[in-house]
């Protein structure tokens, strides 16, 4: 199945001169959905992991399915403060304008040496390459970095040039749909 004609093109949002990819008509649709989770397993097919990792939040949509799918646990990476405990692992990285940070209960990982980390759309890379060095960190292997959409030409791919990167779809400039 095509997903493209789930995935809205909005131009001008947030800003004037940005061409938003909305997933909301993808979520909408059960079946359309359901088919991004299989295209999602498949990608993925051979790996061998114990736990989904889903960055929030858009992550936990296609992290939690998926990882049912395998049949293994998910863990939340979260936005700094989200997360209850003392024991958690912290990661900031650079957003264009400023600063952000992911958090991670590691207890939540024990018994995993390889996982798999899900986020709805790369872009910059930032924040999935912020996510795949706290699992580093943690002690487990990243075996790949999973999205929906890619945005090709902002360096996302490259900059997660240490892990094996898939994605369903992907979009270039110039790409109107």
């Amino acid at each position: 199945m095509d997903l493209t004609p789930y995935i809205r093109a909005v131009p001008d949002f947030p800003k004037p001169g940005i061409l938003f990819r909305d997933i909301s008509p993808l979520l909408a649709d059960c079946g359309a959905f359901a088919e991004s989770v299989r295209q999602l397993e498949a990608a993925c097919k051979g790996l061998e992991v114990e736990r989904v990792v889903g960055i929030e939040s858009r992550g936990f949509l296609w992290g939690i399915p998926l990882a049912q799918s395998l049949g293994v646990g998910f863990v939340a990476l979260r936005k700094s403060g989200k997360l209850p405990g003392p024991e958690l692992l912290r990661r900031e990285y650079e957003l264009e304008y400023g600063h952000a940070s992911l958090e991670i209960q590691p207890a939540q990982l024990q018994g995993a040496s390889s996982v798999l980390l899900v986020d709805d759309l790369l872009a910059t890379g930032g924040t999935a390459r912020a996510g795949a060095e706290l699992l580093r960190e943690a002690g487990v292997h990243v075996a790949a970095i999973l999205f929906v959409i890619e945005l090709t030409g902002l360096g996302g791919r490259e900059r997660l040039a240490d892990w094996r990167v898939e994605s369903l779809l992907s979009y270039g400039e110039g790409d109107e749909d």
